[in-house]
């Protein structure tokens, strides 16, 4: 009997102390778009992954407008964080310019007109 109360005073503990963590305030979310240059479905693929480990929650990229609606976290992350990301990996932002040597490593489809220059920063070597 003794066992058996211990038991259901452990287990209520547990649902209370997961009720609580459930109820704290959830993340903030911010949601901005911008121009990321890119031609095709593969460039989709690869903006989309970059600006998700650059810390983006949830990130789309249309290929037709090159408009990249990104959510994040405002109060952890600054959206330069978004922009350098995608930079890094060879597709330039309406705020970084990937380096010459990352996009040129783009497959040849993915190597996108850069004749009309998206900006005049260039992302910063790791």
């Amino acid at each position: 009997m003794k066992t058996l109360a211990l038991s259901i005073l452990f287990l209520g503990g547990m649902l209370f102390s997961s009720i609580r963590l459930n109820a704290q305030k959830p993340e903030t979310l911010t949601t901005e778009s911008f121009t990321v240059s890119g031609n095709c479905e593969m460039c989709k693929a690869k903006i989309e992954k970059a600006a998700k480990a650059g810390g983006a929650t949830k990130a789309v990229w249309n290929p037709d407008n090159k408009i990249l609606v990104v959510s994040y976290n405002k109060e952890k992350l600054n959206i330069d964080a978004i922009h350098q990301s995608i930079a890094k990996v060879g597709y330039d932002t309406d705020k970084i310019k990937a380096t010459d040597k990352k996009y040129k490593a783009l497959p040849t489809c993915c190597q996108y007109d850069r004749t009309t220059d998206v900006t005049s920063k260039t992302v910063k070597k790791n």
